[in-house]
């Protein structure tokens, strides 16, 4: 299995919105009320840019989402399992982690999370049915998507063709 050059990172790939939910959705929400305290990007030291192939983390006081997406409908989400103090060892990149490397999620840091958002694009184009987690704070919102078949960020409000993932209700 492909590490993304992550020492003892072991990507969980789901490929659907509720499969997502199921396996993640209770310890996503689980978050709610805890401060970020940093979101971790894997940093292309010579280019001086996010790598947006290796995994996304979020720190909330010690508990750490690791969100990637690859491919077109690829969905990893793992807990607790990248030390970021560690190299990414990518042949022909010079990869660090940089915590809080761009502007926007620097504002975040310190917020309670107010809620966890898991979204599907619902336009009929190549990345219809990829997901989105998005993170909600006072004062604004991190989401991270797939950006055909590498992580992207937004940072404003879900776009209106994505919609909800619902949760199965017990029968």
């Amino acid at each position: 299995m492909f590490n993304f050059g992550i020492a003892g990172y072991e990507p969980r790939w789901t490929n659907s919105p509720r499969a997502a939910e199921a396996a993640h959705g209770h310890r996503l929400r689980a978050l709610t009320g805890r401060p970020l305290t940093g979101l971790w990007l894997a940093w292309d030291v010579r280019d001086d840019e996010w790598f947006a192939d290796c995994p996304v983390l979020l720190d909330f006081g010690g508990e750490q989402v690791e969100i990637n997406h690859w491919k077109f409908d690829d969905l990893s989400i793992t807990w607790n399992t990248i030390d970021p103090q560690q190299p990414v060892d990518w042949p022909g990149f010079a990869l660090r982690w940089r915590v809080n490397a761009l502007p926007q999620p620097r504002a975040l840091v310190g917020c309670p999370l107010q809620d966890v958002e898991l979204l599907t694009w619902s336009r009929d184009d190549a990345a219809h049915g990829s997901i989105e987690v998005g993170f909600v704070f006072p004062e604004g919102r991190v989401a991270v998507h797939n950006a055909l078949d590498e992580n992207g960020l937004s940072f404003d409000p879900p776009d209106p063709l994505s919609r909800p993932v619902t949760r199965r209700t017990a029968q």
